[in-house]
């Protein structure tokens, strides 16, 4: 009940300034309204400006009926109705010559402005010129904040309403909430840890992958430890004016010690913690101003004050040595993608509150998830529940969980697209001799579907490959199946149809690729032994490894040219054995995938052991025809 109160001040508060502001904006057009109004009287659009010749003439010829005197401005009106007006000379003679002829004069004293009308034509020009300005500066900073308050910090102090994280709510990084834990319960128990003389990290720095869980951890800090938890970003402290970001700074350390014992987290403080002097040109820029004032205040308050900075980023390599040495960011924790282990406890958190089927196997879809972190798995589980909705389900099947595993992998269906006959048919040999060789060569991951149907970046067809477990070693041979699977698809084209097309562009760029790294990353070639060869130039305020130095000679270039084509060739030579050996096979799954457009892991392990696949139903064969 406390809060409504306070609900409602806040409302009025905000009512009333809405107020005033439009208040503000009618006076200032009211006044200058009334200015304009006084000193420039309308006109009569008939008015004709006269000389004083002409003037005197229209007198004598007797074309004139009255006339009106102010200071020397004459105004009147002639025999036909014509206004005019005119200015006259001090003429002591015109009265008299005015009466002779009988018209009518009237006198008036001249209009007088009032000082503070004086004054305030003065000053108008000044007054609408401060005006804009501050109008331009509300805008600015979100149009409800104070004049001056584009020098204050903008952190979030999330209070008790705040929806509440715990480590409940956080898996698949178990070594990292490991390593915060003693700091949670710093805060808690500080006693515990002086008794012993330790000294609690002054700064914690988050680094991984995107979606990996960094933020999700420090969310989870603030609701473990119940202390102030001030929420910011690296982009909040840069500012078009200059000083602004270290005043931001100084000020929100400023709030941090006075609620101390407090956590500040700063999220992809990359921002502003770059590597200071190796931009183009150097100098001193606002952002390293906003970069040094972070630095005396994290070296600045004391260790026991109970004011802890948790900082996340997933470019660590760029932030400026000041900012990681001891002192400042003394932990630095490794956030990497979750094993299967945590992705079975991240898919668990996620399916909370949703219905799954009683099929449904969370080990088995952490299996077929390798590399997928966080939020991959997040939006998996979200693209299932929508899938079942969209079919009018009341649960979530395993099939729409597999048909998410798909769109996060390779996107989403795209059965729109227009292929003719014989361009499908090419599309299913290609993919049926990636098919084969994969499920031929040992070393090779399992193959989980083969499709002809345009999904995502995959404009004609896919093979998809996953592995049964998480792997952090790759060898040679691993690598050489690899690059006869890739280069399967082009020999199916050479073998059936004697012929070769585009298609197998990006299957031909990767093989190349992996091929030179082996020979120079990996040094796997006989020929060069085992050396690196080329370094890369990191210049990473020009973007992501631009070039690539070559430290090595003509003679070992052509070496390396030869070794490339010889490990592609060689695994051409074995892909083409094994789809020689297999022809009828291929031509078996390739009619399959004609007619069927997907098969199954499964249904391929059935057509290679010469089992037939069953009928497809009405309903299904009037769906892939569509």
């Amino acid at each position: 009940m406390s809060n409504i109160p306070n609900n409602l001040n806040k409302k009025n508060l905000k009512g009333n300034k809405n107020y005033r502001n439009i208040g503000l904006y009618l006076l200032v057009l009211i006044i200058t309204v009334s200015i304009i109004s006084s000193f420039f009287e309308p006109k009569s659009t008939t008015s004709q400006e006269l000389t004083y010749s002409q003037f005197l003439k229209e007198i004598e010829t007797n074309n004139m009926s009255k006339v009106t005197i102010i200071n020397n401005s004459i105004t009147g009106t002639l025999i036909d109705g014509t206004n005019f007006s005119t200015y006259s000379p001090n003429d002591p003679e015109l009265i008299n010559i005015l009466r002779s002829k009988n018209i009518i004069i009237e006198a008036k004293p001249p209009v007088e402005v009032s000082w503070w009308m004086r004054l305030l034509s003065s000053i108008l020009p000044m007054l609408l010129i401060i005006g804009v300005w501050i109008f331009m500066l509300q805008q600015m900073q979100g149009g409800g904040n104070k004049v001056m308050s584009f020098g204050k910090s903008r952190a979030k102090l999330l209070g008790k309403e705040t929806p509440k994280i715990t480590f409940k709510d956080v898996a698949g990084i178990d070594e990292a909430a490991e390593e915060v834990q003693e700091v949670i319960d710093f805060l808690k128990n500080p006693a515990k840890f002086k008794k012993l003389g330790a000294k609690i990290p002054r700064g914690i720095l988050l680094y991984g992958p995107p979606g990996v869980g960094k933020t999700l951890l420090a969310r989870a800090i603030a609701g473990e430890a119940e202390v102030p938890f001030f929420s910011i970003s690296g982009s909040d402290f840069v500012e078009m004016f200059v000083g602004v970001g270290a005043s931001r700074v100084r000020d929100l350390f400023k709030q941090a010690k006075a609620n101390a014992p407090c956590i500040i987290f700063m999220d992809e403080i990359d921002a502003v913690g770059r590597h200071r002097g190796a931009g183009l040109g150097g100098g001193h820029d606002e952002r390293e101003q906003t970069l040094n004032q972070l630095l005396v205040e994290m070296d600045g308050f004391d260790q026991n004050i109970g004011v802890i900075m948790v900082a996340a980023t997933n470019r660590p390599d760029i932030l400026d040595p000041a900012l990681l040495r001891p002192g400042r960011f003394d932990r630095r924790i490794v956030i990497d993608r979750p094993d299967i282990v945590g992705r079975e406890g991240i898919l668990k958190i996620h399916a909370r509150g949703k219905p799954l089927a009683k099929e449904v196997d969370i080990k088995v879809l952490a299996r077929r998830t390798p590399g997928f972190v966080g939020s991959d798995l997040a939006n998996m589980v979200n693209e299932a529940a929508l899938l079942a909705s969209r079919e009018g389900k009341n649960e979530i099947g395993m099939e729409e969980f597999e048909a998410a595993i798909d769109r996060v992998i390779a996107g989403p269906e795209r059965k729109s697209r227009l292929i003719s006959d014989k361009e499908k048919e090419i599309i299913a040999y290609h993919e049926s001799g990636h098919a084969i060789v994969a499920k031929m060569l040992p070393n090779s991951d399992p193959v989980h579907k083969v499709s002809i149907i345009p999904r995502g970046n995959a404009i004609l067809g896919y093979t998809l490959q996953l592995p049964t477990q998480d792997r952090y070693l790759i060898s040679k041979l691993e690598l050489m199946d690899k690059l006869a699977v890739l280069l399967g698809g082009r020999v199916a084209e050479d073998i059936i149809f004697k012929d070769v097309t585009s298609g197998a562009q990006n299957d031909l760029e990767r093989a190349t690729k992996i091929a030179r790294q082996m020979i120079t990353e990996y040094g796997m070639s006989e020929v060069l032994g085992p050396v690196t060869l080329g370094r890369k130039e990191h210049e990473i305020f020009l973007g992501r490894d631009i070039s690539q130095e070559r430290d090595y000679s003509e003679e070992i270039a052509n070496k390396i040219d030869k070794e490339v084509r010889e490990i592609v060739e060689s695994a051409y030579s074995k892909a083409k054995d094994i789809l020689t050996k297999n022809k009828s096979k291929l031509k078996k799954i390739a009619r399959n995938l004609i007619e069927r457009e997907t098969l199954e892991g499964k249904e391929l392990d059935d057509l290679l052991n010469g089992v037939k696949l069953a009928n497809l139903s009405k309903f299904k064969a009037n769906f892939l025809l569509i």
